[in-house]
C-alpha cells in the first residue's frame, strides 16, 4: 500500500480548482453574514462570544481524542486571559492550561511564523508532566520511533487495524523545515484551501509521539485566523469535527492513501467550516438572549446559586430543573434549594409545572 507521502511528487498538491472554489464561494457568503453579525454587536456581547468559541474549540479538540475536559476550567481560563470578569474561579489543572495557553498563541499570534521551536513549544505545553495519562512520552521534540513505527490503530490489542503509517522518525526534520517553509511564505492560495492543506499535511507527518491530532487542530485555527486577518474567532472547526468524528477520521484515511489529488479532503473541510460557520448561529442567538434576560432584570438582585442555575437554563439545560437537581449542582441543602427556586417563583423569573414528585421548573414565558 502506498501511502500520499510515498508518491513521488510528494508533496505538490492538486486538486479541482472550479468544484473548490465554488465550495468557497458558498462558505464566503455564510462568512461574510456571521462577520457582519458580530461587527454590529457591542464589545462586550463580542467577547462573550469569543469566550464560548473558545471553549468549544479546546473542549471538542480534545474530545475528539476521548479526553473529557471541565467546561468551568476551560471557561475560566478562557475568560481569565480575555480579560472578562470571572463569574467565580475554578482551579485549573496544568493540562487545561497548557492547551488554552496554545490556542491562544495560535490566535492571537497568526501573523507571526510558525518556527520549529514555536511548534515543539506547543507539544510541550500539551504534556506539562511528560506523560500522556500513565505514559511517558517524548515533549519538546519530534517523535524517534524507538517503540516502533508511528501508526494510527483501532481495535482490541491483537486484533488492531493500522489506519495509517507515519514517514519514518529519520525523515521528520527535512520534512517539518519544508512543511514550514511552505507554511510561512506568502502566495496566492486562498487562505481556507492553506488552511485546509496545513491540517492535513501536519496530521500525516504526525510528528510527535502524541497530541499530533490537537496541534493539527490549533494550527487550523491560526491558518482560518490568517485567512481572515483577524484573532477573533466566532465558530468553532472541532466543534464541527467532533460532531463529525467518524466522517473526519473517514476522509483523512481515504486521502492519507490516496494521490496528490486533494479535491474530495478540501471539498469535506470547506463544507466543515462552512457547517462550523452555520452552527455559530445558535451560539450567538444564546448569547443575545442571556444579554437580554439580564439586562431586563438588572433591577432583581440574584444569589450566587441562583445566577448558576439561570445561567445554564439560558445556555443548554439538559433534562428538567427540579430542586434535586438545583441541589446537586449548587452542592446545598434541599431547603436551601427550596428557598431559591420559591424566591425566583414569587419574582416571577421561574414557574413551576407539575405536581408532587413530578414539579419541575422553567424560565417564565415573559422573559
Amino acid at each position: 500500500m502506498k501511502y500520499i507521502y510515498q508518491n513521488e511528487q510528494w508533496p505538490s498538491f492538486s486538486w479541482d480548482i472550479k468544484n473548490v472554489l465554488e465550495a468557497l464561494v458558498s462558505l464566503k457568503s455564510v462568512q461574510g453574514t456571521l462577520l457582519g453579525k458580530m461587527n454590529s454587536l457591542g464589545f462586550d456581547l463580542q467577547q462573550e462570544a469569543i469566550a464560548s468559541t473558545l471553549t468549544d474549540e479546546v473542549i471538542r479538540s480534545s474530545a475528539i481524542e476521548g479526553h473529557i475536559l471541565n467546561t468551568e476550567q476551560v471557561r475560566s481560563s478562557v475568560v481569565r486571559r480575555l480579560g472578562l470578569p470571572v463569574e467565580k474561579e475554578y482551579q485549573t489543572d496544568r493540562y487545561i492550561e497548557g492547551i488554552v495557553t496554545i490556542v491562544f498563541n495560535a490566535v492571537e499570534h497568526y501573523d507571526k511564523p510558525l518556527t520549529k521551536e514555536r511548534l515543539l513549544g506547543w507539544q510541550a505545553s500539551l504534556f506539562p508532566t511528560g506523560y500522556s495519562t500513565i505514559n511517558k512520552i517524548l515533549t519538546g521534540q519530534f517523535r524517534d520511533d524507538k517503540k516502533g513505527p508511528m501508526q494510527v490503530v483501532s481495535g482490541p490489542m491483537g486484533k488492531e487495524k493500522v489506519h495509517f503509517q507515519a514517514p519514518e522518525a529519520n525523515q521528520l526534520e527535512k520534512e517539518i523545515e519544508k512543511f514550514l517553509n511552505w507554511l510561512n511564505q506568502t502566495d496566492k492560495t486562498d487562505g481556507i484551501i492553506k488552511a485546509g492543506i496545513a491540517h492535513l499535511w501536519f496530521i500525516t507527518l504526525h510528528p510527535f509521539e502524541d497530541g499530533n491530532g490537537r496541534i493539527a487542530r490549533t494550527l487550523t485555527d491560526m491558518m482560518l485566523a490568517k485567512a481572515e486577518k483577524s484573532s477573533q474567532r466566532f465558530y468553532s472547526i472541532s466543534k464541527q469535527m467532533q460532531e463529525n468524528r467518524d466522517d473526519y477520521y473517514n476522509i483523512l484515511e481515504k486521502t492519507q492513501k490516496g494521490s496528490l489529488d486533494i479535491t474530495f479532503w478540501l471539498l469535506w473541510f470547506i463544507k466543515c467550516v462552512t457547517d462550523a460557520i452555520a452552527s455559530s448561529e445558535t451560539t450567538l442567538n444564546s448569547i443575545l438572549n442571556k444579554a437580554l434576560f439580564w439586562q431586563k432584570h438588572s433591577s432583581i438582585t440574584f444569589n450566587d446559586r441562583q445566577i448558576k442555575i439561570l445561567n445554564k437554563l439560558l445556555d443548554d439545560f439538559i433534562g428538567n430543573l427540579t430542586s434535586s437537581k438545583w441541589a446537586a449542582i449548587c452542592k446545598c441543602s434541599q431547603d436551601t434549594a427550596n428557598r431559591d427556586i420559591n424566591d425566583l417563583l414569587a419574582k416571577n423569573v421561574l414557574v413551576k409545572h407539575g405536581q408532587g414528585r413530578s414539579i419541575k421548573y422553567t424560565l417564565s414565558s415573559q422573559n
